[in-house]
């Protein structure tokens, strides 16, 4: 069990999120940065699709009431235990007792923590999720506040095996993995363009709007949220204005409101928007895109689908290699 001491800016409990029920107008949510979240539970023996603590920015204080295994992934807020700092990316063994605190952020927005076994929270429509708009997930749908309390669930095989492995010596309140994550996970390489295809009305806009989209540079701006990035640079505008149906949108959309600045689909998306989609973030970029923060600038690359899905495919394969390590340790 953890004890939360300080919030942090904006602390939620967070899983892949709410799949099945956008028919009925339930949003999926889920972690930002999807592939931080997943190896945080690799490196601690939990499924992939199991609770974490999606920490933005500044982070939260956290008391520790049992021995545990945890990990911490995505941007850099520098974690401290016991005020003595601690490496990312590899399992940690933790004491009962110790202090679990987050600095001065280095490099990214969000990191994410894993606990073996999971974050005990009750589910709603089959995720963990935290939507706050809905006040649904989590810890009563709202971020983690001074004075919460969270179990962790059965510890599973791998991380009872990592546990003894990692087990420190008595003077010593945590002791890290010597192995870790290598850096085409763990660097963040925010200074490469997104990469995005065209998007179903991309045909519809002027052809300098198609051109700034991709040779300008936008800025993310202070309006930003899990919901969506608004991002200010060159205005994007149709050839004719035109009322375009309402439709499906996912994560990565990119849509252009009448006053031509795109914004950019996060986690907690609506499940329909009317605004034309100029373009659509390659999956394999997305996790770059959570961990880019308000007011950092953004370019766009142009790739067809095809080129897509061969990176995504390519990302999945070393993300099940990754696995395959973890689990040989």
């Amino acid at each position: 069990m953890i004890s939360v001491l300080k919030a942090g800016l904006m602390t939620t409990i967070q899983d892949l999120g709410r799949y099945g029920y956008q028919k009925d107008g339930v949003i999926t949510s889920g972690a930002m940065d999807q592939e931080a979240h997943k190896i945080a539970n690799l490196l601690v023996g939990n499924p992939i699709q199991t609770a974490t603590i999606e920490i933005t920015l500044m982070g939260p204080v956290l008391e520790f009431h049992e021995d545990s295994l945890i990990a911490i992934s995505g941007g850099d807020l520098t974690p401290v235990i016991n005020g003595e700092p601690v490496s990312m990316w590899r399992p940690i063994y933790i004491k009962k007792g110790s202090e679990l605190r987050f600095g001065k952020p280095k490099k990214g927005f969000r990191s994410y923590l894993s606990i073996a076994g999971g974050f005990k929270v009750p589910q709603v429509m089959d995720s963990s999720s935290t939507y706050l708009r809905a006040n649904i997930g989590g810890v009563e749908g709202r971020p983690l506040q001074r004075g919460d309390t969270i179990s962790s669930g059965t510890l599973p095989i791998p991380s009872k095996r990592f546990m003894k492995m990692l087990q420190p010596e008595r003077k010593h309140l945590f002791n890290e993995a010597s192995w870790f994550v290598g850096p085409e996970f763990t660097t963040l390489q925010n200074d490469q363009p997104i990469r995005v295809m065209p998007g179903r009305e991309f045909d519809l806009f002027s052809k300098k709007s198609q051109e700034d989209l991709f040779q300008s540079e936008f800025q993310i701006d202070s309006k930003s949220d899990r919901m969506g990035y608004r991002l200010n640079g060159k205005p994007l505008h149709l050839l004719e204005q035109k009322n375009i149906l309402s439709e499906a949108v996912t994560f990565g959309t990119i849509q252009v409101p009448p006053e031509g600045n795109p914004i950019i689909l996060l986690a907690d998306h609506q499940t329909t928007g009317g605004y034309p989609k100029i373009g659509q973030i390659a999956s394999v970029d997305l996790p770059k895109v959570a961990q880019m923060r308000p007011g950092d600038p953004l370019a766009f690359e142009q790739i067809s689908h095809k080129e897509a899905q061969r990176l995504l495919l390519e990302r999945e394969k070393d993300l099940k290699q990754l696995q395959r390590g973890i689990e040989t340790k």
